[in-house]
C-alpha cells in the first residue's frame, strides 16, 4: 500500500459525526490522521468514541494556538467538527500560522460567508478544487438543494419542504429531540420558522423556501418530502428524465422512480431522489440522506479530497 500523501487533523472529534469522520480518515489510502482533539475525551483512546475505532490512538486536547502550531509543522488540512459559534479562534490562529492549510468547517459558522467556498460538490465543484476555506453544508440543506436544483428555474413560488430526521441529528447533548422515551411512538416538530437550514437552502439555491423540520424515533437518516410550485406542467416520466439527465454523472446522487425510504439511506454515501409526482403546475419529490455521512462526514471528505487535489471519491467506498 502506498504511503499517505497528506497529514490531516480533526478538531471536535466527539459525537456521532466525529466517529464517522474518524472512520473515513483512518480508512483513507492517502490521508494520515495527525491528531484528533476533543475536550471531553482528551487522553482517552479513539475507541472510547466507537467500538470499531483504534485502541492504540488517543484523543488530544489542543487549543487554537496548539492546533496552529501543528498545522504549520506539515498538516495539509484540518476538519473543524465543533458546535456552531466556536470556530473563530481556530480559524484565526491557523490563518496566521499556516494559511496554506485547508480548513473544512462542518459547523454553520461560514455557510453564509462569501469568503468561504460552499462545499456542495455536485453544484460547486469548480470552486472547491484547491480551496483553502470550505464551509461544509448542513444535512437537510444538502438533500433539499439536490432535490430542488433541477427545478429551480421553473419555480413559481416557494417550495414547501417537510423534513424528518433521526435523532442523531440532535447531537449527543441530552435534549427532548434525542431522548428515545420522548420520541417513542412520536413525531416531534421543532423550529418551524427561521430554521438555519431554511436560510441556508434559500441562500445557496437562490430561491425562497419554507422548511418544516421534525425529529422521529429512528437514529439516523433524513427524509424530505418537497412540494414545488412550477411555471409549467410536467408528467412523472418527463420529471424523472429531467433528474436523470441532471445527475447522470454524479455517483453520489441516485435517482429513481419509486419512493426512497429512509431506512435504505442509512450507512450510505448517497442522496437518493425519487417518487416524482406531478399535478397542475406543481411537482412533489422525495429525498433521503444519511445525515451523518453525505449530510456531514462523507461530504467533508469529498471537500477535503477536492481541496488537496485528490480524486473526489478517494476513501469513500461506494
Amino acid at each position: 500500500m502506498a504511503e499517505p500523501t497528506h497529514h490531516v487533523g480533526l478538531i471536535g472529534a466527539r459525537g456521532h459525526v466525529g466517529a464517522e469522520l474518524l472512520r473515513l480518515v483512518l480508512g483513507h489510502p492517502q490521508l494520515d490522521l495527525a491528531f484528533a482533539s476533543s475536550r471531553q475525551l482528551a487522553k482517552q483512546p479513539l475507541r472510547q468514541l466507537a467500538d470499531d475505532l483504534p485502541l492504540d490512538r488517543s484523543f488530544e486536547l489542543l487549543d487554537a494556538q496548539a492546533v496552529a502550531k501543528r498545522a504549520a509543522a506539515g498538516v495539509s488540512a484540518i476538519f473543524l467538527a465543533l458546535p456552531n459559534d466556536l470556530s473563530a479562534a481556530y480559524v484565526e490562529a491557523i490563518d496566521a500560522a499556516a494559511p496554506g492549510c485547508a480548513i473544512i468547517d462542518l459547523s454553520a459558522d461560514h455557510r453564509f460567508d462569501a469568503n468561504w467556498a460552499y462545499g456542495l460538490p455536485e453544484h460547486h465543484r469548480a470552486v472547491l478544487k484547491g480551496a483553502k476555506r470550505i464551509a461544509n453544508p448542513g444535512c437537510y440543506a444538502t438533500a433539499a438543494q439536490i432535490a430542488l436544483a433541477p427545478l429551480v428555474d421553473q419555480l413559481s413560488g416557494a417550495p414547501q419542504i417537510f423534513g424528518v430526521s433521526g435523532y442523531s441529528g440532535a447531537g449527543t447533548t441530552p435534549s427532548p429531540k434525542n431522548d428515545p422515551e420522548q420520541l417513542r411512538d412520536n413525531l416531534m416538530p421543532y423550529k418551524l420558522a427561521g430554521h438555519i437550514h431554511e436560510r441556508e437552502i434559500a441562500r445557496h439555491l437562490g430561491h425562497e423556501v419554507h422548511f418544516m423540520p421534525h425529529v422521529a424515533s429512528f437514529f439516523r437518516g433524513i427524509s424530505l418530502t418537497i412540494h414545488a410550485p412550477l411555471t409549467r406542467d410536467h408528467d412523472p416520466a418527463s420529471l424523472l428524465a429531467l433528474y436523470e439527465e441532471r445527475y447522470a454523472h454524479e455517483p453520489l446522487i441516485h435517482v429513481q422512480a419509486d419512493i426512497p425510504f429512509v431506512r435504505d439511506a442509512t450507512h450510505k454515501h448517497l442522496v437518493t431522489v425519487g417518487a416524482m409526482t406531478t399535478g397542475e403546475r406543481y411537482a412533489v419529490v422525495v429525498a433521503t440522506i444519511d445525515n451523518l455521512l453525505k449530510g456531514a462526514a462523507t461530504q467533508a471528505v469529498q471537500n477535503m479530497n477536492l481541496a488537496l487535489g485528490l480524486d473526489e471519491l478517494s476513501g469513500l467506498p461506494i
